[in-house]
């Protein structure tokens, strides 16, 4: 009896522990739904921003037969100091959506160290911030609370250190890694490279077709602003991106869990009825053999 016990309050367990999963996996795909409808928002201003930042590198270059001659755009083929600003969760619960953050950046770390650079790194989020303190990895900053609630505040001001390092000439390479949302039962590792803004990847050498006229500008003060704001709302949107990313995730790995747990009661079920029936039979048998010695 007492081996029913213990599989009866296996059972129950389980049972508590699948309510659980399942309230979170509800929870999670709500907060997805929001985060979704926000990052959807997010991507048109976004593109808006890299369309308008692409049209003024154009009129500059046609402008000027030597190129853009800006801090913001210069070269980092050979880079010596690289800094990795990557976002990780706050909570875990969410299948392998932080260690594959992870070890994408141990791989850039390997990869820039091979190549002769140091390597400094930026992290957002307590996943990230716990294990390369657990290993005794210096970080040379870190933020608690922002990934489970992006706020452009917040945002601009942690990445704009990280500016002011670049054009003070104390890191040459600005790259920033995290997890993205491509639909409910996918995340996709991205690696956005900030600074310096790669020119190939603007249509520098395009016709421009738009009505918009840059009027000479000797000390860059319109491309700077904007590269400013490019810069703050790239690193925001990753937020939001990385956040819809982690709800997709979570909500993945409560409904396996959540299955898990069901096929566990059936399996502890199955067992408690071949317990019960051992019992039963084991009695069965006592009591016979108890009246036939009486015989």
């Amino acid at each position: 009896m007492a081996n029913l016990k213990e599989i009866k309050r296996k059972i129950a367990s389980v049972k508590n522990t699948q309510k659980t999963t399942n309230a979170m996996k509800l929870v999670s795909s709500a907060k997805l739904k929001r985060t979704e409808e926000l990052a959807k928002r997010s991507r048109v201003y976004a593109a808006k921003l890299t369309e308008l930042l692409n049209e003024i590198a154009i009129k500059m270059q046609n402008a000027s037969a030597e190129g853009i001659d800006n801090i913001y755009f210069k070269d980092a083929k050979n880079p010596k100091r690289v800094d990795l600003v990557f976002i990780t969760a706050d909570k875990g619960l969410c299948g392998g959506f932080n260690s594959q953050t992870i070890k994408s950046v141990n791989a850039l770390i390997t990869e820039y160290q091979s190549k002769g650079a140091k390597v400094r790194l930026r992290a957002v989020g307590r996943k990230g911030v716990d294990y390369y303190k657990f290993n005794h990895i210096e970080l040379n900053d870190e933020i608690i609370g922002l990934s489970a609630a992006p706020d452009f505040k917040t945002a601009a001001a942690f990445i704009s250190d990280v500016s002011e390092s670049y054009v003070n000439g104390d890191t040459d390479k600005v790259i920033i890694i995290h997890n993205g949302y491509v639909n409910m039962i996918t995340q996709e590792l991205r690696m956005d490279q900030v600074l310096p803004i790669d020119s190939a990847n603007l249509a520098l050498e395009a016709v421009s077709t738009s009505e918009l006229e840059v009027e000479p500008d000797d000390d860059d003060t319109l491309l700077n602003a904007l590269v400013k704001r490019y810069i703050e709302y790239t690193m925001y949107y990753a937020l939001i991106d990385s956040l819809a990313a982690e709800h997709s995730a979570r909500m993945q790995a409560m409904d396996a869990a959540t299955k898990n747990a069901k096929e566990m009661v059936k399996e502890l079920n199955v067992k408690y009825n071949k317990a019960r029936q051992e019992a039963i039979t084991t009695e069965l048998i006592e009591i016979i053999s108890g009246m036939e010695s009486m015989k």
